[in-house]
């Protein structure tokens, strides 16, 4: 069986100048030839062309075949889902479980000492300083606060948070009299008794991917988004939870890269330190849940997009099953390997956002062949009876800080009655390289209808566009071969274990350079080592979530990953519950509560 075979790269870091002059280069069809191959060469593109894989392409993961497709009633009267989605009432039992946060656990962002699992004090860990739905439910329903006061105060943190050196820029657009009128009307549903979920009045974001009214949908770009959008079908389930949507988060442009620069929106900050990356490409969401903002928010993930910020800013990121969630109403970039899913300050927080929007949609094909969404016993702390396979090559191919603490993470899960045990997985340098192949030629396919745009784009985007433009068709059909072979694979694993587990970054969150912002920076290197353990997920559709595991010596977060069966997200909740419990939360240097 081939060995470990994935690689650290050196490519190019470039800011400021240089930046601007590579992109224009590679903007131009003469130099273009000229740089191109040595870029594709670097980045492995001569491992996907030598790969004779002899199976019959992948395109879609998942089970969305006719035969399933026929079993579960295509073509049944419109607005029929498979499956009954989960009610609110449903989700509020399957969360009613967890304790209320013990509040705001003190938690000193000056303190610089590495936090592994098992230093937690019970009073500490979990929620550490975050207020999560639970704490604003109770709240509203004791009538201690109310969704109106709330509003009011989280419009007055964003703008603080602009107020701030450098600014956050989570939240990019908002509008105070749609945020203050849905208050008014959760308000008067609690003075009437009769909230429509635990999660009526709560402050949700969304990702500026995801269609949401009032707002027009932008992808991080200059040009997309004109108009005012309808809500996304995972927006509308919110909303019709009674969601406070408080407006729309940044991104990185066209979520081309796991970092949080944007060129028109300005760069989104850590909360942890300002000076720092908050990964992306769903930047403004893990940084408005670090910065308690609000308690969830939602993304979308094609290469780690959910996961890498949340492990960076030190949150919890759940990107679920291919298809488990629509994305009916979403901009289409990468439509094999997209995911919309949750990111919020707490795994119950996740759970409740998942079991809100989770199920089939008439209106998403994709979405037609999924089993029922389950929640049943996603907070059990007893791991005893799952089995978890390491990877040791991957999992310690990351910085020693990283492999320390989520070393020290799966023995606590050991500790929580988990088994742990050793697996390969063979070609993940392939697979990396299809992943790479698969997700910028789909995004460079759907953005030829808006070509007389593209150079109105920022020089990063720009730079990483540049290397889809320079695919073969062969090079796509290779990559979805190679795709058969990787479920084939991470299937043989998964048959023997329910979940892998591995760091979610190889690197905690980097310094922003000098010079990054607004202009951004391309550091193609640092984008392989935040992706390393992310993107065999969204080639292959199964479901990962990222969980906090600690911090390294400099107060910045770590993030663990655990990779699971299709349709299985209640494990994952499960093993990010069990992980949670161990695990102080530190308060980030930026930080409110607007409960």
């Amino acid at each position: 069986m081939p060995g470990y075979d994935l690689e650290s790269l050196e490519l190019p870091k470039l800011v400021g100048l240089s930046l601007r002059l590579f992109a224009a280069a590679l903007g131009h069809r003469a130099t273009r030839s000229l740089l191109l191959p040595s870029l594709l060469a670097q980045g492995g593109i001569h491992v996907l062309r030598a790969q004779r894989p002899g199976v019959d392409p992948t395109f879609y993961p998942g089970t969305c075949k006719p035969s399933v497709l026929s079993e579960v009633g295509v073509g049944r009267e419109a607005g029929t889902p498979p499956h009954p989605l989960l009610t609110p009432a449903e989700v509020d039992a399957a969360v009613s479980s967890v304790p209320l946060s013990s509040g705001h656990a003190p938690a000193a962002s000056d303190d610089s000492s590495p936090n592994a699992p098992g230093k937690a004090d019970a009073s500490d860990a979990g929620t550490g300083p975050y207020v999560t739905i639970r704490d604003y439910a109770a709240a509203y329903g004791a009538g201690t606060a109310t969704p109106l006061e709330v509003a009011g105060r989280v419009m007055d943190a964003i703008a603080a948070s602009e107020a701030t050196t450098p600014p956050l820029r989570a939240i990019v657009a908002t509008d105070r009299e749609d945020v203050l009128a849905q208050a008014r009307a959760s308000a008067e549903r609690y003075r009437a008794g009769r909230p429509l979920s635990r999660l009526d009045g709560v402050p949700v974001a969304i990702k500026d991917e995801l269609g949401q009214a009032p707002y027009p949908t932008f992808v991080g770009t200059s040009f997309l988004g004109k108009e005012p959008a309808a809500d996304s079908c995972c927006v509308a389930r919110l909303r019709a939870a009674g969601a406070l949507l408080i407006g729309k988060a940044n991104m990185y442009e066209l979520g081309l890269d796991p970092s949080g620069c944007n060129p028109h929106n300005g760069t989104a900050r850590n909360p942890h330190n300002p000076a720092h990356d908050p990964g992306g490409s769903s930047s403004g969401p893990a940084a408005a849940v670090a910065a308690g903002l609000c308690p969830v928010a939602l993304g979308c993930d094609g290469g780690g997009s959910i996961r890498v910020p949340a492990a960076l800013c030190g949150v919890v990121g759940l990107k679920p099953t291919f298809g488990r969630v629509s994305e009916a109403g979403v901009f289409s970039l990468a439509p094999s390997v997209d995911a919309i899913g949750p990111i919020g300050a707490t795994v119950a927080d996740v759970a409740v956002a998942y079991g809100l929007i989770a199920g089939a949609d008439p209106a998403d094909s994709r979405s037609l062949g999924q089993p029922p969404v389950k929640l049943d016993g996603w907070s059990q702390a007893d791991l005893r009876g799952l089995t978890l396979g390491l990877y040791a090559p991957w999992f310690r191919h990351a910085q020693p800080a990283v492999v320390e603490t989520c070393e020290a993470m799966a023995r606590s899960l050991a500790q929580a009655g988990a088994k742990i045990v050793e697996i390969e997985v063979p070609g993940l340098n392939a697979m990396r390289i299809a992943h790479v192949v698969t997700i910028l030629s789909e995004i460079w396919a759907n953005l030829q209808a808006h070509r007389e745009h593209l150079g109105s784009l920022g020089a990063p985007a720009r730079v990483t566009l540049a290397l889809a433009d320079g695919f073969r068709a062969g090079d796509y059909l290779l990559a979805q071969q190679v795709r058969t072979q990787a479920i084939a694979t991470f299937e043989k694993v998964l048959a023997e274990v329910d979940c892998i587990i591995t760091p979610t970054t190889a690197i905690t969150a980097p310094r922003i350079p000098v010079g990054g912002d607004p202009g951004g920076w391309s550091d193609l290197g640092a984008t392989t080592e935040k992706m390393r353990f992310v993107f065999s997920a969204n080639l292959t559709g199964h479901p990962a979530i990222s969980f906090p595991a600690g911090y390294d010596a400099g107060g910045l977060p770590v993030g663990m990953q655990a990779i699971g069966r299709y349709w299985d997200e209640c494990t994952l909740l499960r093993v990010a519950s069990a992980a949670e419990r161990g695990v102080v939360r530190r308060r980030p240097k930026i930080f409110f509560s607007p409960l």
